[in-house]
């Protein structure tokens, strides 16, 4: 067990509200060859796409898995999206399916839950869903060097980490992504929503195996420092977690959200293609 500060974080509540689907205008949006598409985008509720099921494949455009939650004014928007870690426990507050419970899985341009599947066609656009904010703060008090991101202690007692001596960590993840991949999102926060991948190389995506990616995978990415924004240093490690599907962008593929960084090789990893929080949480068998 890796001692934290858990007993000492705070937990408050948070709240938004599901939100209405998006679409830029005029619809129409350019893929990879040039070509104007219009597809289903971000936010809503999504009835089919869950945490675990594939991150590619769909015909749609940064589909959010679950229930996309926001608040309107934007100060309260950023306290959301700043407090929340994945792993919260999230309450329904209102509407035919009040007092569900489910969990915080992702951070985009909003808030991503997960519910038990019964609870979705009872939920409708402007729902209010409170959030138990904790994780804000978490450290691993005997590796000062390793920075956690958005994480809850939850999450961080699920994904199997065994200390291999007084530096250095390991755990499983679902698979490796190459740095030379990564694509819009570099220039943001990365305490803040997630950096995608430039997916449009298909065949590459299929060589590397990045096409089997599911919503929810745990994500190692090798000599990536994100400790304030997203950039190259050698043999720095990130560890990530897949958040949003696929992408017709350039530049813009699935989405990868920060969960710990370390400015040295002190982060291992072991491939386990079961290392999905999905899987975690009970929210999927897949």
């Amino acid at each position: 067990m890796l001692r934290t500060n858990a007993d000492r974080l705070i937990e408050m509540a948070v709240s938004g509200a599901v939100s209405q689907p998006t679409l830029r205008a005029p619809g129409y949006i350019p893929d990879n060859e040039g070509l104007a598409v219009v597809l289903s985008g971000m936010a809503g509720v999504v009835y089919n796409v869950r945490t675990g099921d594939p991150a590619f494949g769909w015909a749609a455009d940064h589909v959010e898995p679950g229930v996309s939650i926001a608040q309107s004014d934007e100060k309260h928007d950023f306290a959301l999206h700043y407090l929340t870690c994945i792993g919260n426990e999230a309450t329904v507050t209102s509407g035919l399916s009040k007092g569900a419970r489910g969990i915080v899985t992702g951070e985009h341009a909003r808030m991503l839950v997960d519910f038990p599947g019964d609870v979705y066609d009872g939920l409708a656009v402007g729902d209010t869903i409170q959030i138990k904010a904790v994780g804000r703060g978490l450290e691993l008090i005997d590796y000062p060097h390793i920075e956690l991101k958005k994480m809850s202690a939850r999450l961080l007692e699920a994904m199997r980490i065994e200390a291999v001596d007084g530096q250095t960590i390991r755990l499983p993840v679902a698979m490796e992504l190459p740095i030379r991949i990564m694509g819009s999102g570099a220039e943001l926060n990365s305490e803040y929503v997630d950096q995608d991948l430039m997916s449009g190389d298909r065949a590459l995506m299929k060589e590397l195996g990045i096409d089997q990616m599911k919503l929810g995978d745990l994500i190692a990415i090798n000599h990536a420092d994100h400790h304030f924004g997203r950039s190259y240093r050698r043999n720095a490690v990130s560890i990530c977690l897949c958040i949003h599907g696929d992408s017709v962008m350039t530049g813009h593929g699935p989405g990868i959200l920060t969960l710990m960084t370390c400015a040295t090789p002190n982060i291992q990893w072991t491939i386990d293609e079961t290392a999905n929080i999905g899987r975690y949480f009970g929210l999927t068998d897949r």
